[in-house]
Order: C-alpha cells, then structure tokens, then sequence
C-alpha cells in the first residue's frame, strides 16, 4: 500500500488530494514538527535523507518532491486520468509547464517572502531594527514587485482558462494548489478574483474535503 509521510505545515496536503481525486487507497503516517525549531523529526530522515515532507513510500520505491510524486502516481495508477492526452499537445505542455512552474519560480519567491519576514523576529534586540529596514527594503524593491507580477500572469490564465490543464483537478492543479492557497493566507485576493475562485474551488472539491476530514486542515509554516 502507498504510504505518505506527512509532515504538518508542510506541502503534502497536495499528495493526499491527488490520492483522493484518484480514489486509491493509502496509509498516512502523521510527523510533527519540534516546537522550538519548527523543523521535521529525525525520524523523517530514515525515509529520505533530507527529511522533507511530502515523501511516499509504494513497496520498495522511495519517492520524494511532489512534481515527481505526482508524475509517479499519475503515471502508475492514473490510467489517463488527472492530465491532458499527449496528442493535445498544446495542453500538455500548458499542464506541464504549471506543473513544474509551482515549485520552479512561485515557491520560492514566496518562502523567501516567509523567510525575510522572520529574520526580524528572530534577530538579537540590539540589531532588530537594522534587521527589520533590511527585511522591508528587500520585501519592498524587490520581494513584492515579483510576488505582484506572478500574481497577476496566474490571474489573467485562470481567467481564461478557469483551471491550470485538464480535466479538473488535474496534476498542475494539484500542483498549484499549495503556493495559491499560501498566498490567500497571507493577503486579500480582492485583486485577483480568479485566484481567488481557484482556492475556493478546492475548498468545495470533494476529495479535498475528504483530504481535511483525515488530516486536518492545511496550516501555513508561522500560522
């Protein structure tokens, strides 16, 4: 049986909906973060060195980041499902390319948002306020400007296109999900109304709903 290594505050929820969108069984073994460090228990690293969630586990295959994750089930128990037909060529590389967009250049435009926002809460008192002028300044020139851009390109393709490929939800869209659902957590979407309808249909997504009601609902690392 597929096992998920699920880690709290951590990008896995995405992996359970996949599971769930494809109806196929699964164990989930639950890991909790330390309380102070807010990192993954050593006992995630007997899974996959690094230690990182989401990770599964199916007989004697070890697969780790969710783009492979979610090309390995797909590729394995889809059956077609979840991703357009190779011969609409023009759709799958539009899937593809949001598939592999998520982690590639959203992701971490939005953990370096996360980490300068920490740096001064976690700074010495002495320097905080040199901490915080940096932390703004790099948000403000820099951070923001970016984060605003990719927002409003995500925002003009759901306009059009209502989802990121396929028969809904598929694999881009599951990809897509955690950054988006990221961002709505942090600021208003009033700007951007087709992001916004995208979160709220995977609210309404059945398997989603199922997703929560076994793992709970999805938190944001600083929530």
């Amino acid at each position: 049986m597929i096992q998920v290594h699920h880690l709290e505050k951590s990008r896995s929820h995405r992996i359970l909906w996949l599971l769930e969108a494809l109806e196929l069984d699964y164990e989930l073994v639950v890991y909790q973060r330390d309380e102070k460090t807010q990192q993954a228990p050593a006992s995630l690293k007997k899974i996959h060195p690094l230690g990182k969630s989401p990770v599964i586990t199916d007989g004697d295959l070890t697969v780790a980041e969710s783009g492979a994750i979610i090309d390995y089930l797909l590729q394995r128990y889809g059956q077609g499902r979840l991703q357009p037909a190779q011969e609409d060529m023009h759709a799958w590389v539009d899937y593809r390319y949001w598939l592999h967009y998520a982690e590639g250049s959203l992701m971490p435009l939005l953990v370096m948002q996360l980490v300068f926002g920490q740096i001064p809460k976690q700074s010495p008192w002495l320097i905080k306020p040199l901490a915080k002028g940096i932390s703004d300044t790099v948000s403000k020139r820099f951070l923001a400007p970016q984060i605003k851009q990719h927002l409003s390109v995500i925002n003009q393709h759901l306009s059009a296109h209502g989802n990121f490929g396929g028969p809904w939800p598929s694999g881009a869209d599951i990809q897509m999900s955690f950054p988006l659902q990221a961002v709505a957590a942090t600021q208003s979407l009033e700007k951007y109304p087709a992001i916004a309808a995208f979160v709220s249909r995977i609210e309404q997504d059945t398997a989603w709903q199922r997703v929560v009601a076994r793992a709970g609902p999805l938190t944001m690392p600083g929530q």
